[in-house]
This record gives structure tokens, sequence and C-alpha cells, in this order.
């Protein structure tokens, strides 16, 4: 089965909404969730503190199926990911920034049996729900076993919302907002890397006026970074290659 999750097929979707919290988190709490040859990709703060992150992807999507099938045999969900941005250096030197996923889940039955056959991600199958009001959108997600449990609100209005100054600029907090280009999966011979791609990614700060993530229990102190939400933006990734 290990070929076989090697994310063998290329994908492609639609975001009805894609939003991703960055919290950030000591270093020493999450650089056992990386296998080697991975690091994690951190940053140095105003007060000189170092931050890694654990970004979680809250998105609403439809037309998700292998790319070469037509979008109307594609499957409608609600999915959530929780990762650690981390950086794989190549033998030849690059570095690349992406996303360690730790945990997925999905509202469908079928998607998480095939995640689970076909990538490394980890699935579950929980009950999920997003919903909008004006500026208000909402995401809850009951999972089997609590640890996917969540109710997360964001004001799409707040276009300068106030988080806790990890980042000493705007731009600083974009550089560290997911989805990055690459995930990686450790895998018995290497680490499986996916590269996405994407149209019209313009993603947007957002107020996040509720955020109860128990997944986030597990790690002491961790604090919301940045927050970011796009919408009605084609999405996909290509196959998996072992690096």
């Amino acid at each position: 089965m290990t070929a076989l999750n090697r994310h063998p097929l290329p994908m492609r979707t639609r975001f009805d909404h894609s939003l991703v919290l960055t919290y950030a988190v000591d270093p020493a709490q999450v650089a056992p969730l990386l296998p080697e040859p991975l690091t994690l990709d951190t940053y140095t703060g105003p007060d000189g503190a170092e931050h890694a992150f654990v970004a979680i992807a809250l998105v609403a999507l439809r037309h998700l199926r292998p790319s070469v099938l037509p979008a109307p045999l594609g499957f409608r969900s609600v999915m959530t990911g929780y990762r650690v941005l981390a950086r794989l250096r190549t033998p030849g030197g690059k570095t690349m920034r992406g996303l360690r996923i730790l945990r997925s889940d999905t509202d469908r039955a079928l998607l998480a049996l095939g995640g689970n056959v076909l990538t490394g991600y980890h699935y579950h199958r929980s009950a999920a729900r997003v919903s909008r009001q004006e500026a208000m959108l909402r995401f809850t997600v009951r999972s089997r076993d609590g640890q996917g449990d969540l109710d997360v609100t964001a004001d799409l209005g707040e276009r300068e919302p106030l988080w806790d100054g990890v980042f000493a600029t705007p731009a600083d907090a974009r550089r560290f907002a997911g989805p990055l280009p690459y995930t990686f999966s450790p895998d018995e011979e290497g680490i499986v890397v996916v590269k996405a791609f994407r149209s019209s990614w313009r993603p947007e700060p957002v107020g996040i006026p509720r955020h109860h993530v128990a997944f986030l229990d597990r790690f002491d102190g961790a604090v919301l970074a940045n927050a970011f939400h796009v919408s009605d933006v084609d999405y996909g990734w290509h196959r998996g290659e072992l690096r």
C-alpha cells in the first residue's frame, strides 16, 4: 500500500470558502512531529521570541475529483486540515516551504476512505457545517474522537483585525499564511511532496471573534497569529513525488 498512498492522482476542486487560521506555538512542542529531513519553518517576532506554526484550514468545496473527470462528477464537502509549517531542503540546495499534514476531517465517508487509501493525510469522518449570515462565516465540526471538534466564526468585513502581535508587519503575516505551495508526507523511502496550483489567489485578512479548536489543546500557549479568507477559486494538486 505504500506506493498507492503517495497521492498518485492529480486532483481538482473549487473552493467556495477557504479560511485558514495560523497559530504560533513553542517550537519545542511541534519539532517532534516532523520526521527528518523536514525542519520547522519558524519566525522570530518583534519581541525576539522564536515561533513555530500550526495552521488549520477550513474549506467548503465542490467538484472535488481526479483531474481527468469533469466537474459535475466531483464531490461537495466541508473539510478541515491541521498542518505544521515546515521546510524541506533538496539535494540540490533548494528549500521548499510547505505543510506537514497531521490530520484531516471530511463530512463525506467516501472521501475519508479514499483519502486514507491514496494519501498520508490521516482522514477522519466528521459531521461538519458551514453557514454565513451577512459578513459572519461560521464553521462547526463534530468528530467521533473529539479531537477534530471546532467552532470558528470569521468576520469577513473586518479587514484590519487585531491579532496578538506575533508578526512585525502584515507582509510577514502573509508569508506564514497557509496554504503553502507544497505538502509533505513521510514515507518509508523518503518524503512524498505534493505541489498545489490555484487561480486568482488573493486571500484577505479577516477578524476571528470566536475560535474554539480542540486539536490545539495539545499545545500549551498557542496564539492566533493570523487569519485569511479566500472564496470562489479553482484549486488543485499534482501527483505526489518521492524526494
